[in-house]
């Protein structure tokens, strides 16, 4: 059995100010929470398929309802405390990764590309890139990045100077991967008006 060559790091704490204040990640999509359709996409299409057939390492960064959210997955929190964006999420991941790579993606995008780890994977094994980040054909998907596990004290650095995602991956050298076939599938939830259109998309399909 071969040792898992990544791990995956849903980041789910963020403060959510756009529904209120609620925990994003707990609010419920479809009758369950965005952290399960994160979870169950990993589960799905990314263990077993592109990191050998060990068990998915994979992690959950967030700041509060650490209880519900440990049903999931094991949890982290931010190395700081309080909500300082998802910068010092990314940071806390690496500094806990035990895998060569770190995946990250938000947990409000509930259906992203199938192929999402496959095509960063592949964009990275290229060369010493340090990062690569999606880019879905009109912008970049700064929280869609696989980053190596050497970057930890840099995040750490940058998390602490106040920097954000773009900003730092810009500073590393992230080199960006085209996903404009996949834009659609980038569709991220930010207020209740999001849920609600989703949900409806969803039923749509039955």
């Amino acid at each position: 059995m071969r040792a898992p060559r990544l791990t995956v790091a849903i980041l789910a704490g963020g403060e959510a100010s756009r529904l209120g204040g609620r925990d994003k990640g707990l609010e419920l999509l479809a009758g369950r929470p965005l952290i399960a359709w994160s979870v169950e996409f990993c589960r799905t299409h990314i263990a077993g398929k592109t990191q050998g057939e060990g068990e998915l390492a994979l992690v959950i960064v967030a700041n509060r309802n650490l209880d519900e959210y440990a049903r999931h997955a094991r949890v982290l929190t931010d190395m700081a405390s309080g909500f300082r964006g998802p910068l010092a999420g990314v940071a806390a991941a690496l500094d806990d990764c035990a895998t060569p790579l770190l995946l990250t993606m938000p947990v409000d995008s509930p259906e992203p590309p199938a192929d999402l780890a496959a095509r960063l994977l592949a964009a990275m094994d290229t060369g010493t890139t340090p990062a690569v980040v999606a880019h879905d054909g009109e912008g970049r998907q700064p929280l869609f990045a696989l980053y190596r596990r050497d970057l930890s004290a840099r995040a750490a650095a940058a998390a602490v100077a106040g920097q954000g995602v773009w900003q730092w991956q810009d500073a590393i050298g992230a080199r960006e991967v085209d996903f404009a076939d996949r834009r659609q599938q980038f569709h991220n939830l930010n207020t209740p008006e999001d849920f609600a259109a989703y949900a409806d998309a969803l039923r749509s399909r039955d």
